[in-house]
């Protein structure tokens, strides 16, 4: 088991390292007094787009496909795509700059894999452009969401449209102006097993009967410029040319999200992780308490060693999982995609709190990006899975193979 780096991603990492350091760095609390002010709530600040612009001109963009989604994939496989994942989270709004940001990313794969050359043409082609946004609706406030098959928004077919109706919330991005399009997902088809009763439509933001019932705070966050929205869909009125691969496929396609997806969420809590515990030592090394730095402290010491293990168990468990992906394919990924999604956001959560601990009232506060870390892995262990759906699957999964091979 090696992941030895290519030079292709060597020579691609620092260049994502350089312009995080000459463009994103320097501009980290500007972002923050700029999305935190009520007063440009849903807005960005206009060097954002300048920053977007300059990446993608330098040709680091889109680099979360893998070679597979050609003829868009910039080339790299799994694994170099996870090296440069970590990078490029280190600052919380820095994968958007490079068009590598969930949601986007987990639907322009789906539409390059599973879309048609309309839908594509239309919908798939401006997102990889970074000229507009994208959501994703699943999650329901009325059913227990971590199971999927109680999704209830109907979706029923009424000559050559749907109609939706029903509710989603937690719709990750759909407050945004700059939303234009959202995946959909519903019952069509009740009379199927339960895993294939459910699909997947394009709606667009703008489409009659779509309301924005509420905006959600994360923990007292809108989330501003993306925002969690709750939606009302009255009625909504899409043409059947927008069902994604085909009626009962909703399943299907949204573990086709998750492939790559999987281990590009893991990377970028390690990359998180890994900028907390770097301001925590820098921060252990500056501080003086009763007589002598935070650094000489065993306590300290110790939480600082306890990060380090954490991050680099994850880092290598991600790695693996890219690595397995790389050569095998999902299925034999999968109880590695499991392992990384059960690891990543606690591990994240867990690093972040330490450096909060050091950072005393300054690790609470808008000065560093601890606390909103924090909140981010608190709250994914919840909205990408809860834990216990995760542990469950790794479960099943060890249970069968380890009974197979006895």
């Amino acid at each position: 088991m090696g992941f030895e780096k290519t030079e292709r991603v060597i020579e691609l990492n620092a260049q994502v390292e350089a312009f995080m350091q000459e463009h994103i760095y320097p501009r980290e609390h500007d972002w923050e007094e700029f999305t935190l002010d009520p007063d440009n709530r849903w807005q960005v600040p206009g060097w954002f787009d300048e920053l977007r612009a300059k990446a993608k001109a330098q040709g680091l963009w889109n680099l979360f496909l893998p070679d597979d989604y050609q003829p868009w994939s910039p080339g790299l496989n799994n694994v170099e795509i996870a090296t440069i994942f970590e990078t490029m989270s280190k600052v919380t709004w820095a994968q958007p700059v490079f068009n590598c940001n969930a949601p986007d990313r987990g639907n322009m794969e789906v539409l390059a894999k599973y879309g048609t050359a309309e839908q594509q043409e239309q919908w798939l082609m401006p997102l990889l452009a970074g000229e507009i946004r994208s959501a994703y609706a699943m999650t329901e406030p009325q059913v227990a969401s971590s199971d999927a098959t109680n999704m209830e928004l109907e979706i029923v077919r009424d000559g050559d449209e749907y109609v939706l109706n029903g509710r989603k919330w937690w719709t990750t991005g759909a407050i945004s102006p700059r939303c234009k399009v959202m995946l959909v997902m519903g019952k069509s088809n009740p009379e199927n097993d339960r895993h294939h009763q459910h699909s997947t439509i394009l709606v667009p933001r703008d489409t009659p009967g779509v309301k924005l019932v509420r905006e959600l705070r994360v923990f007292d966050n809108l989330h501003s410029p993306g925002g969690e929205a709750e939606l009302l869909f009255d009625n909504v009125r899409v043409p059947v040319s927008n069902m994604i691969k085909g009626e009962g496929c909703g399943f299907e396609i949204a573990q086709g999200r998750l492939g790559p997806g999987r281990f590009q969420y893991a990377m970028t809590f390690v990359g998180l992780a890994q900028r907390c515990l770097e301001l925590m030592c820098q921060r252990a090394e500056e501080r003086v308490a009763f007589g002598e730095k935070l650094s000489k402290k065993t306590s300290v010491q110790h939480e600082i060693a306890r990060s380090r293990c954490e991050i680099e168990q994850c880092r290598l468990l991600t790695l693996q999982a890219a690595d397995v992906m790389d050569k095998q394919g999902v299925k034999a990924a999968m109880p590695y995609i499991s392992m990384v999604k059960i690891v990543g956001p606690t591990m994240c959560q867990n690093v972040a709190d330490r450096a909060m601990q050091v950072f005393g009232g300054a690790g609470v506060c808008q000065d560093t990006l601890i606390p909103t870390v924090f909140t981010h892995a608190r709250f994914c262990r919840i909205a990408d899975g809860p834990d216990e759906v995760h542990m469950s699957q790794l479960g099943k999964l060890t249970i069968r193979d380890l009974v197979s091979a006895s």
